[in-house]
This record gives structure tokens, C-alpha cells and sequence, in this order.
């Protein structure tokens, strides 16, 4: 089973911070997760619409320029990075799931990773594109075929995951309160990945493992690797 940084190893660090990949990369997590939002040109990583739960602005991201966002203070010297910043970071040294939060420009995501492959040591298979907006994912897949995408779900759905089939995905992503057993085997018969989140419990991680979960989110990695490989 694969363990990603949720948001980096964000127990450890200011989530989506460059501190936080560097703690993810220390802990020897298999992948790193991270939130995108676009500012005009630029695609920075941050989670919230609004600035003022994990750092010191206020109102929302997108009425900000990239110059003012970056002058914030997230906690411990960090301030919001840009996709490339942790792309120049990470450098190829695991895999990347990028959840699209708000962009509109399918091509800057294309650009960026298209970039990482050519200058950086990163293949396209290092990369996940994964999203509640099945609609961007379905642009995206359209564009760039060659790049893998996960559609994110924090629901059961009738069908269970029927939709990310349709839409071509590698993995269904799916919220750890709405997993059940019936889903876990109703992807895996539809030929697909499945990886939750965000589990930090052990009786959750080792339940995921016996239920044979493809990959899990968690924010210390670390603590997930020793459970689940000793």
C-alpha cells in the first residue's frame, strides 16, 4: 500500500509548505500530496479558498496577487510556495498527486508537469492529477492522455465507483467516512485504483490493508509506514 503526505507530512510542518515536502521526503513517503490554485499565470499550492485559517491574511486567495500572497506567514518561517517551487524540490524523489482546487487553465498543469519530465528527474508516471471537479478532469484526460488522474469522491455513490471508470481515471480517491468493503471490490472489479483519505489511525490503516486499499493519505506518513510495514 502506498502512503502519501497529506498536504505534505503536515503533522509535522505547515501544510503545503516547502518545510512540509522536505518532512515528507525525510519520512520516505511513497508520494506527496498537495492542493492547486491558479493565480493568474502561476499555479501556487494552497488549500483553503480563504487565507485566514493557516496563515496571516484574510479573505480570499484568488483576490490576491502572487507577490502578496507569498510576503504571508504561514507558521515557522513558511510562506505559500509555487507548484514549481516544490517541483524543483521534490525533484523526481516520489510520486506527486496534485488535487486541482481552483484552476481554470488546464494547460498551465499540462505546462508545469510537461516542464518537471523535461528539466527535473521526474517520469509521467510519477504524477497523479486528482479532483472533486470531474468536469476538469475530464478536460484534462482529453489533453494529455499520457498522465494519470484520480477523481475524487466524499460520497458513496450508487454505483460506487462507476464515474471515475467513465471518466477514464487511474484511481477512484475516496473519503475515508464513505469507504466501505462493497467499494473497495466494486473498483477493483472496474479495473481501478483505490486509495483513501485521510487516515492516521492504525486500526484504520491496518482495516485499508486487509481490505488490500491500493494507497492511503495521511499527514505523518511516517507514523502510517510503521504501522503498516513494521
Amino acid at each position: 500500500m502506498l502512503v502519501f503526505a497529506h498536504r505534505g507530512a503536515s503533522s509535522h510542518a505547515p501544510e503545503n509548505t516547502l518545510l512540509a515536502m522536505e518532512k515528507a521526503l525525510e519520512q520516505q513517503a511513497d508520494g506527496i500530496e498537495m492542493d492547486v490554485q491558479q493565480i493568474g499565470n502561476e499555479l501556487v499550492i494552497f488549500h483553503d479558498r480563504i487565507l485566514s485559517r493557516n496563515s496571516n491574511g484574510t479573505g480570499l486567495v484568488k483576490e490576491h496577487n502572487l507577490k502578496a500572497l507569498q510576503a504571508l506567514d504561514l507558521g515557522e518561517g513558511q510562506s505559500i510556495p509555487t507548484l514549481w517551487q516544490v517541483l524543483n524540490l521534490v525533484n523526481g524523489q516520489c510520486l506527486l498527486n496534485l488535487e486541482i482546487k481552483d484552476v481554470t487553465d488546464v494547460s498551465l498543469v499540462i505546462c508545469n508537469i510537461e516542464r518537471a519530465v523535461s528539466e527535473l528527474a521526474f517520469n509521467y508516471t510519477d504524477f497523479f492529477i486528482s479532483s472533486f471537479d470531474h468536469h476538469f478532469l475530464a478536460k484534462f484526460k482529453a489533453l494529455a492522455p499520457h498522465i494519470r488522474i484520480a477523481a475524487l469522491t466524499a460520497s458513496k455513490p450508487l454505483k460506487y465507483a462507476e464515474f471515475a471508470e467513465q471518466l477514464g481515471a487511474y484511481s477512484v480517491n475516496v473519503d475515508m467516512c464513505c469507504l466501505d468493503e462493497n467499494f473497495v471490490q466494486d473498483a477493483k472489479q472496474r479495473g481501478l485504483k483505490i486509495m483513501v483519505y485521510t487516515v492516521d489511525e492504525a486500526k484504520e490503516l491496518l482495516k485499508l490493508k486487509e481490505w488490500q486499499v491500493d494507497g492511503v493519505f495521511s499527514n505523518s506518513p511516517a507514523n502510517a509506514l510503521l504501522v503498516l510495514r513494521g
